[in-house]
């Protein structure tokens, strides 16, 4: 069994977390997640009102009595979103662990903090992990380029900006962008980092709420299906390749644009509609990570942290502890 800083932290099994994930992240696969003995996110604003949010959290806890934990991304919005409202449903509910994404965490750490919920924030540069440590969050997710959503605009592989985030912060580091399988998991504890956070892998499994053609659509992805749409507008988002993804990127290209022009399609409403409920793979976007290309079958929650974790034991204690051989005896 792999523990460390974070297992013990966070009071888990192993390693690996499933963060929240808009129209993904509900009770039954985060309750699949914590059964497996992992950290798992319920998606605060996939719920409609603060009272949708405390009927989602009793829900996942009829379904597992392990941890989870409560994602609560924070973004601009046409209409304003309650979330001191929501803050205070995952403070009653004795939630422990909270993700926090987008903007910052500033204007809720004084409510966390005093409930003792422990916060893990989002981040997408070493800079803005420094702020979040600052603010005072108990740990970082720090999001590579290769990641499913939005990885920011300065193009840094999970492979350079882990181990850059782990030399300068002093609070544990969670890898999250480019991860799927054991041997990422074994590469992202090398460079420092307490666990993997992982998207797209948690959507191809039996309890994730999606339509099963999404499922079936990124074990057949490779990890060249992938777009990145909105860089125009500096607001980089990775989808998956379609029709959609590939139209948008078309008309962005002429100069005139502006996002008005492409509104229509990059509705998050009509993806959720189109692809994740009614599995029309063209008719919407739908987040995806280069990570499509390691994930070659659809399993449980179970299967895929069991195998994740057996796999990333074997490299470590095997593969990678063979290539170390004693220094010779010295002649006598």
């Amino acid at each position: 069994m792999l523990s460390n800083v974070f297992t013990e932290m966070f009071g888990v099994e192993h390693p690996v977390v499933c963060g929240g994930m808009t129209g993904v992240g509900t009770s039954p696969l985060i309750a699949g997640v914590a059964n497996a003995g992992a950290l798992g996110f319920l998606s605060a604003l996939t719920q409609p009102t603060p009272e949708a949010l405390d009927a989602e959290i009793k829900a996942c806890r009829e379904l597992t009595d392990k941890p989870f934990g409560v994602n609560l991304t924070i973004l601009p919005t046409i209409r304003p979103v309650p979330y001191e409202e929501y803050r205070q449903v995952i403070i009653e509910n004795r939630i422990p662990v909270v993700e926090t994404a987008g903007g910052s965490p500033e204007a809720h750490m004084p409510a966390f903090k005093a409930a003792g919920v422990k916060v893990v924030h989002k981040a997408v540069a070493v800079r803005h992990a420094l702020k979040a440590q600052a603010l005072g969050v108990d740990a970082v997710s720090i999001d590579g380029f290769e990641c499913a959503g939005h990885p920011g605009e300065e193009d840094i592989t999970s492979l350079i900006l882990i181990p850059a985030a782990v030399r300068v912060l002093d609070i544990p580091v969670i890898a999250s962008g480019g991860f799927a399988d054991g041997a990422g998991l074994a590469a992202a504890l090398s460079l420092g980092a307490v666990a993997v956070n992982m998207g797209t892998r948690f959507v191809a499994t039996h309890e994730a709420p999606v339509h099963r053609n999404v499922k079936n659509q990124i074990v057949a992805n490779t990890e060249r299906d992938t777009r990145m749409i909105f860089r125009k507008f500096r607001n980089s988002a990775r989808v998956a390749r379609n029709s959609i993804s590939e139209e948008i990127l078309e008309i962005s290209a002429r100069p005139e644009t502006t996002f008005q022009d492409i509104a229509h399609l990059a509705s998050g409403a009509r993806g959720r509609e189109a692809v994740l409920k009614n599995g029309d793979m063209e008719d919407g976007l739908w987040w995806a990570g280069q990570t499509q290309g390691l994930i070659h079958s659809v399993g449980s929650c179970a299967e895929v942290v069991g195998e994740i974790v057996a796999e990333a034991e074997h490299i470590i204690t095997t593969r990678l502890a063979a290539l170390i051989h004693p220094e010779p005896a010295p002649a006598r």
